[in-house]
């Protein structure tokens, strides 16, 4: 088991490159839509700054809508170089994970066509974690103390689902660290306290301080795994309610500036409330843009969590 311990180092630094590389360029793509999304926004200001000139030059506007139209041209278009310039760090930062020289990177679908995996599925067993290679290290690390792998196991490992309904975490792991107890809530009537030094790790023959200094660092890398997998639920559900609430919003907005644009091009309103419906569509696209970008950096985050995604070939993790 001690020499396995390498092998576990090198799948942590591996599985730690996969999610880097994938979370960077999903952040690639989202600047490369907020990009696309401002330089569209410049476009349409543009547009609507020669319709206010016109009418200005007719006598039917006054010199400030001239004078508001120019200045939101001018500060929407001043964002494009901040965008261009993350998009280069970003770039470089790609690069470097994938031993390269700093430089352009290939584009492949845009953030809104990229494939969602497949849904989480419900009843993910928390035996999934056991492949993790901090969790395998730690366990390395206890062999190595002569304690007895399966006691521990039994002690300090609780099985239970990971999600329930719709993929969401489960109430068994969102318990899991909760109450005055302290306890692995593993099941309705069974209940096993992790945190009794005097009974479990005296079964386990822990006697030395470097043996119970194993069996701490093997409970911590468990309450990490538990609490990465349940951090990673939680951000994709909330990116995904929030996603469907930045969907409403962007027709809403959209609806509003056309509707302002004809109220100000029938004379009926001025050109500020037009202004104001095109900082609220552009606000709200971005938003819109950036909570996609979280959903899907959040899958990159649960497939770390879980040691290798959430399905398994031959005992081994496949990437959804």
């Amino acid at each position: 088991m001690i020499s396995s311990r390498p092998r576990e180092a090198r799948h942590a630094v591996v599985m730690t490159l996969v999610s880097d590389v994938a979370a960077a360029y999903l952040q690639l793509r989202e600047l490369d839509l907020e990009l696309e999304i401002t330089r569209r926004t410049v476009g349409a200001r543009r547009q609507s700054l020669g319709i206010v000139r016109d009418r200005f030059e007719g006598g039917l506007t006054s010199a400030l809508d001239l004078r508001q139209a120019e200045t939101d041209l001018a500060s929407t278009a001043a964002q494009i170089p901040d965008l261009e310039r993350q998009i280069a760090q970003t770039e470089h930062q790609l690069s470097i994970l994938l031993g390269r020289n700093p430089g352009g990177i290939s584009r492949g679908r845009p953030l809104t066509g990229q494939t969602f995996p497949p849904t989480v599925p419900a009843g993910l067993p928390s035996a999934l974690l056991e492949r993790r290679p901090d969790v395998r290290q730690a366990e390395a690390a206890l062999v190595a103390a002569n304690a007895r792998i399966g006691v521990a196991r039994a002690a300090f490992f609780p099985q239970i689902s990971l999600t329930g309904f719709f993929g969401v975490e489960s109430a068994a792991l969102s318990d899991l660290f909760t109450g005055p107890s302290r306890i692995w809530q593993l099941g309705p009537s069974v209940t096993l306290p992790i945190f009794n030094a005097g009974r479990n790790r005296a079964n386990l023959r822990l006697t030395e301080a470097q043996e119970r200094e194993a069996l701490i660092r093997y409970e911590q890398a468990i309450q990490q795994a538990f609490r990465e997998v349940e951090d990673a639920l939680v951000a994709h559900r909330k990116a995904r309610e929030g996603l469907a609430e930045q969907d409403a919003a962007v027709r809403a907005s959209r609806e509003a500036l056309a509707i302002a644009e004809l109220r100000y091009t029938s004379g009926l309103t001025s050109y500020l409330n037009v202004l104001d419906a095109q900082r609220t569509l552009l606000g709200a696209e971005l938003a819109q843009s950036r909570t996609l970008g979280a959903q899907l950096v959040a899958v990159v985050q649960l497939y770390k969590a879980l040691g290798g995604g959430w399905t398994r070939d031959g005992g081994q993790a496949r990437v959804p």
